[in-house]
């Protein structure tokens, strides 16, 4: 174990983990890189690399299911999302479309993930207390501006947010879509403000589990599409990184 105190991780990184290994089963049933990996279509051997990119998350996904294993693959994901996926991938079409607002979006998942490996590497590595604790402070303000630029999507993208809201829920799709928004930017500014950002984390981590039967369950039934199955994955992963930053707020 560490040298530092916090060496306390809970359920978070097996979330986080389970979340990575459904992103890596579609990417193997489709054949493609999953959605939030924009790999261009004229790229070489891409077809290859998709499956090379699935068989890479589902090692370092299962990695985190046990301690022995967890170091090596918080080190591989943070490399994997925060380099390959978010620089290379993400960062392209961020360069390509500076004023769409989706772009950022898109890149602010992988950097979650990202926050979440960092805090669950920084628990467990050989590093001295302070430098850790610096580590996790940085992937908990990551995590609470990547919250915000979800939040912000929801009004920028009212049109697409509102229809996912089950029509029986009341009092309207609209203002569900709405407070959703707002629930994402209270937890993320809670997060990075460190006022009640433990509270703040657990909330968000009940919101995006309240995603999925409300949300997801519909939408898979009538749309079952590797965008929409890659969306479950990824709030799957979301939740862990939430429960993940809520323990190291714990710990703190």
């Amino acid at each position: 174990m560490a040298a530092n105190d916090n060496t306390r991780i809970e359920i978070g990184w097996r979330i986080l983990g389970l979340g990575i290994i459904a992103s890596a089963v579609i990417g193997f049933v489709w054949g493609d890189f999953v959605s939030g990996q924009p790999v261009p279509k004229w790229f070489p051997e891409r077809t290859a690399l998709a499956y090379a990119a699935a068989a890479f998350m589902l090692v370092a996904g299962a990695g985190l299911e046990w301690r022995r294993t967890i170091r090596w693959a918080s080190m591989a994901l943070i490399a994997y999302y925060g380099l390959i996926v978010f620089l290379l991938e993400n960062g392209r079409v961020i360069v390509e479309n500076a004023t769409v607002y989706g772009a950022y979006f898109g890149a602010a998942e992988p950097l979650s993930i990202v926050a979440g490996a960092v805090i669950i590497h920084a628990a467990i590595a050989d590093m001295d207390a302070l430098r850790a604790a610096r580590l996790t402070r940085v992937a908990q303000i990551v995590f609470g501006a990547s919250a915000v630029f979800f939040g912000g999507a929801h009004f920028v993208y009212m049109s697409l947010t509102a229809p996912l809201i089950p029509k029986w829920l009341p009092p309207s799709q609209e203002l569900w879509a709405y407070a959703t928004g707002v629930f994402h930017i209270m937890a993320g500014v809670a997060i990075i403000t460190g006022i009640q950002a433990r509270l703040a984390a657990h909330l968000a981590a009940l919101m995006y589990a309240l995603f999925i039967p409300l949300v997801f369950v519909p939408t898979l039934m009538t749309e079952p599409t590797s965008f929409r199955w890659t969306e479950l994955a990824t709030t799957i992963a979301l939740i862990g990184v939430a429960l993940t930053v809520a323990e190291s707020l714990k710990r703190r």
